[in-house]
């Protein structure tokens, strides 16, 4: 059966006419109905036919999340064309070039904020035609064209096409079809464009609500690009294919301006359901937290006891929540939801059910916590390959620690390094097989013939089913630590814990490809440090200082070994013998995390494979080297 996106949208607008679909904001939010929202796609739509695209098209999409991107993809089916949508933190001009030229786009649409980086570019892009600018200029460059003139064309084209013409481009995609080229920024040498059609679209939406109940009254607000997979089905799609409402965070003149209006414009649209990533979660627990100490020392020691007896009594969440004697507590957990945890849950609008949290894995401590407060945070899984939902918890079924629940349906199995089954409960590589299983990576029939195999996606990440019927993923299945005897270990946990725990590290990963012992390339946190330091009147400008911070963060680590108070947590062997004191961060801008907010292992082993042969020397093995001091000053 034909199930595109123009289906799904086409059905929704002859269900839900008068719902309000998109909603976004300049002084306060604004709805605009589907009948109003098809209107709009339409003229959009007409527009860019008039323009010259044509079915089979590639258009790329930078802008913020606003009306005009969703409207502008939309639109962009009902030409026949498909999307290729660019983050808007790709700051490189050789990183967007790249993923420009690659996917042979002809056609650009840009917002105002981000078209200084096309202008850059342009004289490497012949194939573009038109540059379609999504906010008003005083003055528009050769190819470029104003929004509100390709809605003026597309409102002549209608006036002078009958709607059967108009609409039969877009009834004409099959299952089959393109729909996005979305670029992974992963973890390997160049970004892949990932090629998902119209149906591994729908069948994904179909998927994802067998694991979530929306209906037509339901809000979100989308405060993850929505170039992102993950918003786009999750965010965007299913709340769509419901009749539910769909609003964008507010643009700021800049990127921290815009970040500084997601707690705003949550407290303000009151969203049903929000889609986070680690990163962002980490930040609003940090907010969370700030506001209590604002309150004074009694606020918040009793704030501290109040998510103790939370987090015994709600034990790995769902069904072992509040059992057996545990129940006793629940009197105490009902009054300290009343006078706390419910007016935390004010600043997220009063009406949050819950996040659903994507990208990478969110560490168990942080769900504990949202769960305790009653704002549960349910992690998910899946990739871009896969459209990306394979797997979460929800309400119906949740276990703090797993991935949740496969969506249905789908198929799953568990491999082994060559590729054979393993039974329940046995780790290996995660291989999944369904209608959302990406077509392939654009240009690039070696990578995607690795990757898809007579129709199973091997995943390259590591996993296992556990006999609970929940998922459980570990991390990557090829980012392992191998020891000098061919013993592997997953880095993952590991290197979540210590940063976790360690108020001094930023940022780390574990390193051990065959070698006598593990080491470790360690992001400090300097501001933290520093006030360590303070306490022994040190600070960063002097020798002695800077060999007290690496004993400290040494200190931080030991934590985890023997005699330590999280001793026995991992095995001491994969336990940093030493470590490199890295002098910048892991950025999306330096290439060394990805925009989901992952590590790129392979780009950082190479970027300091320097500094990793170093700590296999005498002098590197000592904490105290020159080059672990000089990256302090």
């Amino acid at each position: 059966m034909k199930k595109t996106i123009i289906d799904l949208f086409e059905n929704s607008v002859k269900l839900y006419p008068n719902n309000p679909f998109l909603w976004e904001k300049t002084t306060k939010f604004e709805p605009t109905t589907y009948k109003q929202v098809q209107e709009q796609v339409y003229q959009v739509g007409a527009g860019l036919m008039a323009l010259g695209v044509k079915k089979g098209d590639n258009m790329a999409l930078l802008s913020e999340g606003r009306n005009a991107w969703i409207i502008g993809e939309l639109a962009m089916f009902y030409a026949g064309a498909t999307n290729v949508p660019l983050s808007i933190k790709l700051e490189e001009a050789n990183d967007l070039l790249f993923r420009l030229v690659h996917a042979d786009v002809k056609y650009i649409m840009v917002s105002g904020n981000q078209l200084k980086k096309i202008r850059s570019i342009m004289d490497q892009l012949p194939l573009v035609e038109k540059v379609i600018v999504l906010d008003e200029l005083k003055e528009y460059q050769e190819k470029e064209i104003a929004w509100s003139e390709v809605t003026k064309l597309g409102k002549d084209y209608l006036a002078s096409h009958s709607m059967d013409e108009f609409l039969a481009v877009g009834q004409s995609l099959q299952n089959d079809d393109y729909a996005t080229i979305t670029y992974t920024s992963g973890t390997t040498a160049d970004p892949k464009g990932v090629i998902l059609t119209h149906r591994n679209y729908t069948a994904n939406v179909e998927q994802s609500l067998s694991c979530v109940d929306i209906d037509d009254t339901w809000r979100t607000l989308i405060i993850l690009p929505l170039d992102h997979c993950f918003a786009h089905v999750v965010g965007f799609y299913i709340f769509m294919s419901k009749g539910a409402s769909v609003a964008t965070v507010q643009v700021g003149r800049t990127p921290l301006e815009t970040l500084k209006n997601i707690p705003l414009n949550i407290k303000e649209f009151k969203p049903h359901l929000i889609l986070s990533v680690p990163a962002l979660a980490k930040n609003f627990k940090k907010n969370i937290e700030q506001g209590i100490r604002a309150q004074g020392k009694n606020v918040v020691r009793l704030f501290n006891f109040a998510l103790k007896v939370g987090y015994i009594y709600n034990g790995d969440g769902g069904k072992d929540k509040g059992r057996g004697i545990r129940c006793l507590l629940k009197p105490l957990v009902n009054l300290f939801d009343k006078i706390l945890f419910s007016k935390v849950r004010v600043n997220f609008g009063g009406h949050l059910k819950f996040f659903i949290g994507g990208g990478a894995l969110l560490d168990k401590d942080l769900q504990k916590f949202y769960y305790a407060i009653g704002l549960p945070m349910y992690q998910g899984y899946g990739l871009s390959e896969a459209t990306p939902v394979i797997s979460t918890n929800g309400p119906k079924h949740h276990t703090f620690g797993s991935s949740g629940v496969l969506v249905r349906p789908l198929e799953l199995k568990i491999c082994d390094a060559d590729g054979k089954e393993l039974p329940t409960g046995e780790k290996g590589e995660i291989v999944i097989h369904g209608e959302n299983v990406m077509a392939g990576y654009w240009k690039n029939p070696v990578s995607t013939a690795e990757t898809v195999r007579n129709g199973w996606l091997y995943t390259g990440d590591m996993g296992y089913m556990g006999h609970d019927g929940l998922l459980y993923v570990l991390g990557r299945f090829k980012s392992l630590l191998i020891g000098s005897d061919g013993e592997k270990y997953s880095p993952e946990g590991i290197e979540e814990a210590l940063v976790e725990h360690s108020s001094c590290i930023d940022q780390l990963i574990l390193y051990n490809n065959q070698n006598p012992y593990t080491v470790a390339l360690i992001v400090p946190n300097k501001e933290h440090l520093k006030r360590h330091l303070a306490h022994q009147s040190l600070d960063l400008s002097s020798e002695k200082g800077r060999e007290e911070a690496i004993k400290i963060i040494q200190s931080q680590i030991d934590r985890f070994r023997k005699g330590g108070d999280l001793a026995a947590l991992f095995p001491d062997r994969w336990l940093p013998s030493t470590f490199a004191v890295l002098p910048e961060p892991f950025t999306e801008q330096n290439g060394m995390v990805n925009s989901t907010m992952k590590i790129v292992r392979g780009k950082i082993e190479k970027a300091y494979a320097a500094r990793i042969d170093h700590l296999y020397t005498a002098e590197g093995k000592n904490i105290l080297n020159e080059e672990n001091k000089n990256s302090l000053i």
